[in-house]
């Protein structure tokens, strides 16, 4: 992968992170300004917490690329 493609990711994920920080606080504000049950400010948290894996996961597939680059 180069240097151009792993910049590209990059911003990528920290566009994901940001979005779902954004999105997880709004969702949780609402939901307690509309009296939303325990449970579906919980679905938020879950729908939240897989934006953050998915976050970690791109991180850690550009760490591996770049340890690939490394040994070339």
């Amino acid at each position: 992968m180069r240097d151009a493609d792993q910049a590209l990711v990059g911003r990528r994920a920290a566009l994901v992170i940001a979005g779902t920080a954004i999105l997880w606080v709004a969702a949780t504000f609402i939901g307690a300004k509309l009296g939303l049950s325990q449970r579906v400010l919980a679905l938020f948290d879950l729908i939240a917490l897989g934006g953050f894996l998915w976050a970690v996961w791109m991180i850690y597939n550009i760490w591996r690329a770049r340890q690939d680059n490394q040994g070339r």
